[in-house]
């Protein structure tokens, strides 16, 4: 009877049988019965035979005790029996409900790849439809960057007569109506540079955006082919499949981030935001179109005003020219004599090398000496005296030195600005009749048939 058998039996089952089946190490029917049984007392006899008392019990009891063994046997096969019909219901229940949670899921499963496909599909469409408007924002910020690299020349001619006439100083910087036009040229021209500059940033922002919007629609579709097509694997997925096994405790890992509505409700946000951001590029495409045509005719009308208004302002500047021509002359003398004097010094403080080094070797050796010589006498005071003397030297002719070459770099300076004021008296008396006006006699960009009058074919 395996069931109420040894520890040395019980240790032959497995792990599993073991935990199931209970430790039964008393043996007496009485105790597992959990009932008192009085199988009576054994009584004194006497053997002749080995002229020796034993105890010996009496034949009720023997018989008492085989028949509390008989029906022990018998509950327990009928225990056996019940438990036996009891797990063969429960094999199968938990089959049926383990097929049922099955073919569940499978369903869910494909519902689930439905959902996926509908979802990708929108995305897709979606995805085609921003990259065709990017590919026309992209045409249009080409046609403006093409108008905004004309007005270049425009605006080089009207900031060349300025800067010609913006060189003079003092009197040469005449307010006349010649200087008040190119001012306001310049500024239209700038203005409509401003403008396309901005419109170009909102261009190039609003690419940006398109393409964030455009690659939020590519990641998400890209998720959903990746969970579409594993999704559908794991509905295919069958208890024959190979590579299937066991995963422990895979069921209390939860690594899952959105619920179905928010699932959702991701992908239509995604959506609504590339067609929101696809009808501002729409009318941002309008604005470019209706802002070239604005620019160039403003361009037109100032340019010919300029034109109309330029006259000719050449006599002020000889005499400021002829005094700063002496006044340079004066100040490369002076950079000539500061150089020398910047050369006697560095050569100055290089001679204090070798005394400084003869001193300081001294000094070195004699920290050599031994016991008692080790003397700070008079000898030792005047080395350390001259070192001090040296470097006190060197210091003050490094600070001449240091106050030379300031002084030298502001006469460079100093004569720069003189060579630059100079070239500015010496333009001026060539500014108007030579530089402006033979650079104005004709529109530096035809405004008939000027790239900036050259749209993007189609509608916006």
């Amino acid at each position: 009877m395996a069931y109420y058998g040894s520890l040395s039996a019980r240790g032959s089952m497995t792990p599993e049988m073991s935990k199931v089946l209970p430790l039964v190490s008393d043996r007496t029917p009485a105790r597992h019965l959990n009932r008192s049984l009085d199988l009576g007392q054994s009584k004194a006899y006497y053997n002749p035979a080995s002229k020796s008392v034993y105890n010996r019990y009496s034949v009720g009891d023997w018989g008492y005790s085989n028949n509390t063994h008989y029906n022990l046997s018998e509950k327990e096969r009928a225990h056996g029996e019940r438990l036996r019909a009891d797990a063969w219901r429960a094999i199968k229940e938990t089959d049926a409900r383990t097929r049922n949670r099955q073919n569940d899921v499978t369903k869910r499963l494909g519902d689930r790849v439905y959902d996926i496909a509908y979802m990708k599909g929108e995305l897709n469409t979606e995805i085609n439809q921003m990259a065709t408007e990017i590919e026309n924002l992209k045409e249009y910020r080409r046609t403006l960057e093409k108008a905004l690299g004309d007005t270049a020349n425009p605006l080089h001619v009207a900031e060349e007569c300025l800067m010609h006439r913006e060189k003079r100083r003092g009197i040469d910087l005449v307010n006349d109506n010649v200087e008040k036009s190119l001012i306001k040229e310049v500024e239209i021209i700038k203005k409509c540079q401003n403008k396309m500059q901005h419109c170009l940033q909102k261009a190039m922002a609003q690419l940006k955006v398109d393409r964030a919007a455009q690659h939020s629609l590519e990641v998400d579709s890209k998720d959903k082919h990746h969970a579409q097509g594993l999704d559908d694997r794991m509905q295919q997925l069958r208890n024959s499949s190979g590579g299937i096994g066991y995963f422990p405790s895979i069921e209390n890992v939860d690594n899952t981030i959105t619920i179905p509505e928010s699932w959702g409700r991701y992908t239509q946000e995604n959506i609504a935001r590339s067609q929101k951001e696809r009808a501002s590029s729409e009318r941002l495409r309008g604005e470019i179109d209706a802002l070239l045509r604005a620019c160039a005719s403003e361009m037109w009308n100032i340019y010919n005003n300029v034109n109309t208004c330029f006259n000719t302002r050449i006599h002020e500047t000889t005499n400021a020219r002829n005094t700063l021509q002496a006044h340079l002359q004066r100040t490369m003398q002076e950079i000539f004599d500061m150089e020398r004097n910047i050369q006697q010094l560095r050569k100055a403080i290089q001679d204090k090398e070798n005394p400084m080094k003869v001193a300081q070797t001294r000094l070195d050796e004699r920290t050599r000496r031994i016991n008692v010589e080790v003397c700070h006498d008079p000898v030792m005071k005047s080395l350390k005296n001259e070192v001090g003397e040296i470097r006190d030297s060197i210091t003050m002719l490094k600070r001449s030195l240091k106050a030379s070459e300031i002084s030298l770099a502001r006469l460079l300076k100093t004569k720069a600005v003189l060579e630059h004021d100079i070239g500015v008296k010496e333009n001026s008396l060539k500014l108007d009749s030579k530089s402006c006006m033979g650079m104005r006699k004709g529109f530096p960009m035809d405004p008939k048939v000027g790239p900036i009058f050259q749209m993007v074919p189609g509608s916006y």
